[in-house]
């Protein structure tokens, strides 16, 4: 663990050295163990909603894209994919839901694992929180993390490893999506990823209803991303064990994991 996330989690250290230690020992986790399944992740408040907010920088995570396993089985939930990175000996430190899916699970838009494309770039009208133009791209390139409005993304199209296409975006070269309404009486569980300017990939859930416009605010005003992508609402899901937090919708679509470099 780097020393600015160990800072960065020693308040929820404290907290879970009480409470989820306990029981990952109880479940024959040790405390190394426990200590190298801890994700970079640390509770936040704004605004007076709740959040928990993982920040992960490629530099020192690996931050990769998951739909089927390589039998070609959908991984359907976090607590699977946690189950099959685990039997193939690598740690996942957190996973969220990676954005919207059909009903068959496949991903709707643009979805890029491994450097292979597999379902390409939605650009056409349509209804839903996808639809509500601009939508974006989370996406990580020569090991950097980047966001860009779908249009601007294909214009200028790079070459990924990892990509999910999302909608709609919060956050927009440091301006809040101009449909958002501050007094909007839409209010949902969210969770979305924004980019850093130092490059840092920030993951926010929700611990409270809120709005697009509270929501794209967290990342713009407090955790300082000029942009920032809309994930998903009433089935947000973050998956980190170690910390206690076991959001484990069934039926998912893509999902993204989040593991540590050399670990």
């Amino acid at each position: 663990m780097d020393l600015v996330t160990l800072l960065q989690s020693v308040p929820l250290l404290a907290t879970l050295v009480k409470s989820a230690l306990p029981a990952a020992v109880g479940a024959g986790m040790g405390l190394g163990q426990w200590l190298a399944a801890l994700p970079p992740c640390r509770d936040h408040t704004f605004d007076s909603a709740t959040y928990l907010v993982c920040e992960a920088d490629p530099k020192h995570y690996s931050i990769e894209l998951f739909w089927k396993d390589p039998d070609g089985k959908l991984y359907q939930s976090l607590h699977n994919l946690r189950n099959a990175q685990q039997a193939a000996g690598r740690t996942m430190l957190f996973g969220i839901n990676a954005g919207m899916y059909h009903p068959n699970l496949a991903p709707v838009g643009l979805y890029v694992e491994r450097g292979q494309q597999i379902a390409s770039a939605k650009i056409g009208a349509g209804t839903g929180n996808f639809s509500m133009q601009p939508n974006g791209i989370f996406y990580l390139s020569g090991g950097k993390a980047e966001i860009r409005a779908t249009k601007d993304f294909l214009k200028r199209p790079p070459k990924v490893d990892y990509a999910t296409q999302s909608g709609p975006m919060l956050v927009i070269d440091g301006k809040l999506h101009p449909k958002f309404q501050a007094g909007s009486p839409s209010r949902k569980i969210r969770d979305g990823v924004g980019v850093r300017a130092d490059g840092v990939a920030v993951f926010a859930i929700s611990n409270d209803v809120v709005t697009f416009h509270e929501f794209a605010r967290l990342f713009r005003d407090e955790l300082g991303c000029p942009n920032a992508l809309f994930l998903d609402g009433s089935i947000s899901s973050l998956y980190a064990p170690a910390i206690g937090r076991n959001d484990d919708f069934w039926n998912l679509g893509p999902m993204i994991g989040v593991f540590r470099r050399g670990g």
